[in-house]
């Protein structure tokens, strides 16, 4: 058996696949892994074999975000028809021989991974790693750059036909485009055509609940975890256990276009509050200002041996962050940047587990407020309470359900208890 992941997008979207890969893996799957080469040092990490799409997708996403590339929305349909090729070529060579595709990220470079499958006649998978990237009459969609929303349109549908509408006008020519030059009929909905009519969601049911009844026949695995047992960097350890835990600070995979006011607005407010500083440096490069010991800068560490042993979490809102936190007990506040990561601060602020920052752009005043909220005696204890309920077989359920898509069995005796 062979399967090949896909997903196009930052480290959140790529991590939680590696979960995947390692539960099919130890189920004597052969996985290979298709990503931008970003990421090849994580996939060499766990003995993972990387087909790479394409150019590195770090310096373009850190160019736009901190405004120092051009994007225009105008660009835009041109961009993604080049996305959905270039991930067509690199997944319809990798996947020769497989038996399944699971795709998740961009959705113009996910159309190229489903046309890929097509081509090939294997089954494919689309996973969204938040609830509002799936149509539902419960939530919005989430606004496209330079498309908002009619003003004064509030109704679900009514925003989530405008968004089909939008989806099939930025990246359904491109796409279409494509596969007449490979001999394909075109296709009608661009969005309907990437997610299928059952999508898997990769989220943890009590963090970011899917909501019935709903047009899709929406499959609900858990958030993805991968056992990760790496060790916490000696300066890390020391910082640690030198005093009382710290407020970890960092914005993974989002680059920052004031990173260093940030960074100094992040520590004077930690500082405020008496505590300690971990400031992650993350692909905001972000710097402590001076050489206080009260503060470290750290690159890339195990998360889930780091979060349970800090006083809170300050990060950007991605879905893996934020679980990660969720799971450790540790209470967070959340600076949302784009895409999922309001929907994941409104989820913190509704769960009690810490709270949501009122936009991208802290200051020393509003991160202030909001860690007065997260380092509350009653946020931890309810933060504490929500980690006991977040599940941790999600990997496993969806290994079992890519090995029943092919027909590999029932699967069943491969999902533990859920608790």
């Amino acid at each position: 058996m062979r399967m090949l992941l896909m997903a196009y997008g930052s480290r959140g979207d790529v991590e939680p696949l590696v979960a995947v890969a390692v539960q099919l893996r130890e189920l004597g799957v052969d996985v290979r892994m298709c990503t931008p080469p970003d990421f090849a040092e994580l996939f060499d990490s766990v003995g993972l074999p990387l087909a790479p799409i394409g150019e590195p997708v770090r310096p373009f996403v850190k160019g736009v975000l901190t405004g120092k590339t051009k994007a225009p929305v105008e660009g835009m349909p041109a961009r993604a028809a080049a996305m959905t090729a270039t991930t067509y070529e690199a997944v319809v060579t990798a996947a020769e021989g497989c038996d399944a595709i699971l795709a998740t990220g961009l959705l113009p470079a996910a159309a190229g991974a489903r046309t890929a499958a097509e081509q090939l006649g294997i089954p494919y998978v689309f996973v969204a790693y938040f609830p509002a990237y799936l149509p539902s009459p419960h939530h919005p969609p989430f606004e496209r750059p330079g498309r908002p929303f009619p003003p004064g349109v509030t109704d679900n549908p009514t925003l989530w036909d405008l968004d089909t509408e939008t989806m099939s006008e930025l990246f359904g020519t491109g796409l279409n485009t494509h596969r007449a030059s490979i001999g394909l009929r075109p296709v009608s909905h661009f969005r309907d055509y990437v997610l299928t009519d059952r999508p898997w969601l990769a989220t943890d049911p009590v963090l970011g609940p899917w909501q019935e009844p709903a047009d899709l026949d929406v499959v609900q695995t858990g958030a993805w975890f991968r056992t990760d047992d790496r060790p916490l960097p000696a300066d890390v350890e020391a910082f640690l256990d030198a005093g009382e835990p710290p407020v970890y600070v960092g914005f993974g995979s989002i680059p920052l276009r004031d990173a260093d006011d940030v960074a100094r607005a992040a520590v004077e407010a930690v500082r405020a509050q008496g505590r300690r500083i971990l400031l992650s440096r993350g692909w905001a490069d972000l710097a402590v200002a001076d050489d206080q010991d009260d503060c470290l800068a750290v690159g890339e560490v195990n998360h889930h041996a780091l979060f349970p042993r800090v006083a809170a979490v300050v990060h950007h809102g991605g879905a893996g962050t934020t679980t990660t936190a969720a799971r450790a007990g540790a209470p967070q506040v959340v600076v949302p940047q784009l895409a999922d990561q309001p929907y994941w601060a409104g989820r913190v602020a509704d769960l009690g587990i810490g709270a949501a920052h009122d936009g991208p752009n802290p200051t020393f005043e509003s991160l202030s407020a909001a860690l007065g909220v997260a380092l509350a005696p009653e946020t931890r204890a309810r933060a504490a309470a929500v980690a006991g309920t977040i599940r941790t077989d999600g990997a496993t359920v969806a290994a079992k359900l890519l090995l029943d898509k092919i027909g590999f069995g029932s699967g069943a005796h491969l999902v533990p208890d859920p608790r």
